[in-house]
């Protein structure tokens, strides 16, 4: 993955990109993130990027002139780029869409806006918008480190072991199934005997069915959005008959 940041404040990035997984796929130049401070590209002898917003209004808005000089420079080199803005008012972030990110031929831009938003011609640079969630946050610095982080799992070679990726919640549309580790007791609590059993295909229908159950549980909207195999529609009638049974 390839990407460049327009931020305000290019340090919030620095300690989380030297860290974990991303830190090990900068190293392995899976992962490519240049960051550039939109001061830097600012007219204004004070390097003043906002102003008041004409027709009044509380807050201040991000002027144009910076951002424009910021994807002049970045175009330079005549790189094809995919600009992206995030902003509460963009498209819902999930994994389908750091699936596509993953194989984007692209350079990424990432446009962070700050204070009341952005001044709306900026919008002309921009190929699509992105918003990590119904709030509003301080900036698109996080819901940026949110977009990289989500798509550089998915970059072959980011991770030790590729299965973590086809085992991981909404890989396959559904929550992930609960994981144990030693010990096989700790405070009364055991691991569930199915686990340690060894019979491998019981241990997959048993966390096919925890995914099932706790996708149910807390986010139903999303069962009704998959394509249920022969074998998921069997196991939620199974958990049907259990609930009736419970009740």
């Amino acid at each position: 993955m390839k990407c460049d940041v327009l931020t305000l404040f290019p340090d919030i990035f620095t300690a989380y990109l030297n860290e974990s997984i991303l830190k090990k796929a900068r190293l392995k130049n899976l992962l490519d993130v240049r960051l550039y401070n939109i001061r830097d590209f600012s007219l204004d002898p004070h390097r003043q990027v906002d102003d008041y917003p004409f027709g009044g209004g509380a807050g201040m808005v991000l002027k144009p002139e910076p951002i424009f000089k910021a994807m002049d420079f970045l175009r330079e080199d005549g790189e094809e780029r995919k600009v992206v803005c995030l902003t509460p008012q963009g498209r819902p972030f999930d994994q389908s869409i750091a699936e596509s990110y993953a194989k984007e031929k692209k350079r990424f831009v990432f446009l962070c806006g700050r204070y009341e938003g952005i001044d709306e011609r900026v919008k002309t640079l921009v190929d699509e918008e992105i918003s990590i969630g119904d709030y509003v946050l301080t900036g698109g610095e996080l819901p940026a480190l949110v977009v990289i982080d989500a798509v550089t799992r998915l970059v072959p070679g980011a991770l030790g072991d590729e299965r973590s990726v086809q085992d991981e919640s909404f890989s396959w549309g559904l929550f992930d199934y609960p994981h144990y580790t030693r010990p096989r007791e700790y405070r009364n609590l055991k691991v569930p005997p199915v686990l340690v059993s060894g019979n491998h295909r019981q241990i997959d229908h048993w966390r096919r069915k925890q995914a099932l159950i706790k996708t149910l549980k807390v986010r139903p909207d999303l069962l009704k959005k998959m394509i249920l195999t022969e074998r998921d529609r069997g196991i939620l009638a199974e958990i049907e008959t259990e609930s009736d049974k419970d009740s």
